[in-house]
């Protein structure tokens, strides 16, 4: 029997029940379309998370207050467990270099004439723009002259800089925020999502300047580079941290701290434990989706067998081989798995396209990424699976005698 032939065959027959075929596709449909849409949503947040990795840095660590474990239980370190003598400190350590730290302005919101939006302000110092690789579009950063003047100055964001003045010229126009103005004197460039924050909506002030309004001793978090070795930096600043603050901690455990530092090598880790979880996660829910389609599909094709029973001895009785009604039913099979397949990558396209715009509303850095080799895996799982689940039916409809075949009512 001629291939075509035998191709013709499965088509007619899958087709003269379009609805059954349409209900036995539907496992291999869902499977086919969970690991697309899983796949390409964790292809889409490993990017986005490379990309808060790499606003990091390779030498940069961040550090942030947090909460320390004591011998009788959790004891609480707050927000105020890194202050400015600590930042001092750090500055005399001889591996870091443009220690930066960073205080919180809460104002309610930044207007320029009739224009108004809510800022995420935030004192800081020059060498915070050195560390997040940051330049200005626009006039400049801070300087060191602006912190010891403790001036009204501020650098914004270029989202800041369009919901305020469009297209006009923002260098050396006033911005009201709380009950002081401030002079623009800089334009950042567009750098998207930073610690998942939209960082083109920041407005940076002399930390001075916060300080001269609100008194704050503390500071929100400190960003420095290290000088030679990063693991001896890095060790440098905890022993010191500890040292100031009375932590005994030589196992190094980081939950008896008060403070947390982040680094690239750490955001590296939890990005392969993610991506661990999120494979096993598509590999589980894809071999379960399989499964029960191939039955599904093993279920129909013998109660196609059974219901072309005379059809099968009459073919046997006009010449067709044992192996050309093998062939037929499994290509009968692997047709049903392949249709279905194509389209749970058409849906499972669909839908990540459909999350990335979503996404992309609250992450500006979030873009649709899709994996090509996932895509044929996913398509070579559903044919083996046609394969698999369509054997038995076929070596059963094969087996027939015609004789009996023929005698079937």
């Amino acid at each position: 029997m001629r291939a075509i032939d035998t191709l013709r065959s499965a088509k007619n027959a899958l087709a003269s029940n379009m609805s059954r075929s349409l209900l036995t596709m539907l496992g291999i449909i869902i499977g086919v379309g969970s690991v697309v849409l899983m796949t390409a949503v964790g292809a889409s947040m490993e990017e986005l998370i490379l990309g808060q990795i790499s606003s990091i840095g390779a030498k940069s660590m961040v550090i942030f207050p947090g909460q320390q474990e004591g011998s009788q239980g959790a004891i609480q370190a707050g927000f105020d467990s890194l202050t400015l003598d600590d930042v001092e400190a750090i500055k005399k350590l001889t591996t870091v270099t443009t220690v930066a730290p960073m205080m919180f302005l809460d104002v309610p919101s930044a207007r320029y004439g009739r224009e108004e939006t809510i800022p995420r302000t935030i004192g800081t110092v020059p060498d915070y723009f050195k560390n997040r690789e940051v330049i200005a579009e626009l006039g400049r950063v801070l300087e060191e002259r602006d912190i010891q003047a403790a001036r009204a100055v501020a650098v914004i964001g270029p989202d800041i800089a369009t919901e305020l003045f469009y297209t006009q010229d923002p260098i050396g126009e006033r911005i009201q925020m709380g009950d002081r103005s401030y002079t623009v004197v800089g334009v950042l460039e567009e750098v998207g999502t930073q610690f998942f924050q939209n960082a083109d909506e920041f407005v940076f002030v002399p930390m001075s300047t916060v300080r001269s309004i609100n008194g704050q001793k503390y500071v929100n978090s400190i960003t420095m580079q290290s000088i030679g070795s990063f693991d001896l930096a890095l060790q440098d600043v905890k022993s010191l941290l500890r040292r100031r603050h009375g932590i005994d901690n030589p196992e190094d455990d980081s939950d008896k701290d008060d403070f947390l530092v982040r680094t690239s090598a750490q955001a590296n880790d939890i990005l392969g434990a993610v991506s661990l979880g999120l494979t096993l996660f598509i590999t589980t829910i894809a071999a379960i989706s399989l499964i029960v389609g191939g039955i599904g599909i093993m279920n129909i094709m013998l109660v196609a067998v059974t219901e072309r029973t005379r059809e099968i001895g009459l073919r046997k009785a006009v010449g067709a081989r044992s192996k050309d009604i093998l062939l037929q039913f499994l290509v009968e099979s692997v047709a049903l798995t392949v249709f279905g397949g194509f389209i749970g990558l058409v849906l499972g396209t669909l839908l990540a396209l459909l999350i990335a715009a979503v996404a992309n509303k609250f992450l500006a850095t979030y873009i649709f990424a899709f994996s090509v080799p996932s895509m044929f895996l996913a398509m070579a799982m559903a044919v083996a699976t046609g394969l698999v689940f369509g054997i038995y039916p076929a070596k059963k409809a094969a087996e027939l005698s015609p004789m009996t075949a023929l005698r079937y009512e």
